[in-house]
């Protein structure tokens, strides 16, 4: 009878903890999706020590619903809800494609903040305290057993339910970190930020490559 209530004990920690998680993940796409556009700035970092590789970035976005505006690594890219523009200032260059949506394990920018909502099991993990906040992670393990990617840290403010922290882990051993340093919701914004100005690009004399 002991060891059965231990069990029994056991499995209810076990469910309540995922049930917590569940919602903690339920309370954050409702916030988001709550929103009519979200702009972030953020810290991307790439970290390997078996290649001793490190590198520190940042970048912005601007989404709405399905909608974004990227910037990150020297690229411009942007998404008008039918076509994807990749504007590579560096080298004078436009290259739009479609869409793969084909394609569900690519974390894209207008899923960067609900990507966790599909293709994942999960469990609570640590609180930190970061300046005043707690940060409440959730570990998000892959169900496709042949995904490149081990884990991910899913990092989320308890009181504003916003996403401060991704933690993703490669079963190569590396690790990409995205920190979360600004987030404004609902700004006076036109659908016009998402659309590619082809004429002006070409007055610039940018190569544009369309898909045929």
């Amino acid at each position: 009878m002991k060891k059965l209530a231990v069990l029994v004990f056991l499995f209810t920690s076990a469910l309540g903890f995922s049930q917590s998680a569940k919602q903690l993940l339920d309370d954050v796409a409702q916030k988001v999706k709550s929103y009519d556009n979200i702009y972030i700035e953020f810290e991307h970092k790439l970290d390997n020590t078996i290649a001793n590789l490190h590198q520190e970035t940042h970048g912005n976005a601007t989404l709405k619903n399905d909608l974004y505006r990227f910037n990150f690594m020297g690229i411009e890219q942007l998404y008008d809800g039918k076509k994807i523009f990749m504007i590579i200032h560096e080298d004078e260059e436009v290259i739009i494609k479609q869409p793969n949506s084909e394609d569900q394990s690519t974390i894209t920018p207008s899923k960067m903040l609900t990507f966790y909502e599909n293709g994942y099991t999960y469990e609570l993990d640590i609180l930190q305290n970061v300046n005043g906040r707690k940060i409440q992670y959730i570990k998000l393990i892959p169900i496709d057993s042949d995904s490149e990617m081990a884990h991910v840290l899913l990092g989320i403010d308890s009181v504003t339910k916003h996403i401060y922290k991704v933690i993703e882990t490669g079963k190569d051993d590396t690790t990409t970190t995205i920190t979360i340093s600004k987030f404004d919701t609902n700004m006076p914004i036109s659908n016009k930020l998402f659309t590619f100005d082809k004429e002006k690009f070409d007055s610039k004399g940018y190569d544009i490559t369309e898909p045929k």
